[in-house]
């Protein structure tokens, strides 16, 4: 679960780089050329299958660990017992894991599935518009971006020292940069529906 969540965390920075291109201007031209590059990738299809099955691992190994956890309650959650204590993102971290997959899932029907199904001749950028600049698109995205953060927030640190990085000296650096990585996801992705809520890309 370690491997794969850090991955997962890869694609969320590569995923972001490419967003970014939103605030390129001209209409989102730049942005929409971007996702025709990638649409028109022969290798596109391969990494989506290969991607499905690294968040399909993921959560079956996070349920499998979260039942065995549960099962053995009286030894409790190795890395949390050796932190020695318990913080609001180590306990919500199924409540966040399942909210990241339902807006997964919503995400995915906007952008992916309604692009071929109520936007076909839309451009993308069109569609992120459309959808980001209304209170409930904007709302469940930034919701999602939340929970987002909060699971990275414990995810982070724990997936490195269930991989075995877990020393006194090591600690504090994991902490702080599981924390910049939380932040600068969250911030990042939180941009873009503050962005089109406030009118951005409108003119």
């Amino acid at each position: 679960m370690a491997a794969t969540g850090l991955l997962l965390v890869g694609f969320l920075f590569v995923h972001l780089a490419g967003n970014l291109l939103v605030y390129s201007g001209q209409g989102g031209a730049a942005f929409d050329a971007y996702a025709a590059k990638l649409d028109s990738n022969p290798v596109l299809p391969v990494a989506e299958i290969g991607l499905a099955a690294l968040f399909a691992a993921h959560i079956a190994l996070a349920l499998r660990v979260s039942l065995e956890n549960r099962e053995a309650r009286t030894r409790g959650y190795s890395v949390r017992a050796s932190l020695g204590r318990r913080t609001l993102s180590s306990a919500s971290m199924v409540a966040t894991g399942l909210t990241v997959l339902v807006f997964l899932i919503v995400h995915l029907y906007d952008f992916r599935v309604g692009k071929l199904l109520e936007h076909a001749g839309t451009s993308l950028w069109q569609m992120v518009r459309l959808r980001l600049s209304t209170p409930v698109g904007a709302g469940i995205y930034l919701v999602g971006v939340g929970a987002l953060s909060l699971h990275l927030r414990h995810a982070f640190r724990s997936a490195f020292q269930t991989l075995g990085a877990n020393h006194p000296h090591l600690n504090p650096l994991i902490e702080r940069t599981g924390w910049a990585v939380a932040i600068l996801l969250g911030i990042g992705f939180a941009s873009f529906p503050v962005f089109f809520l406030l009118g951005g890309g409108s003119r």
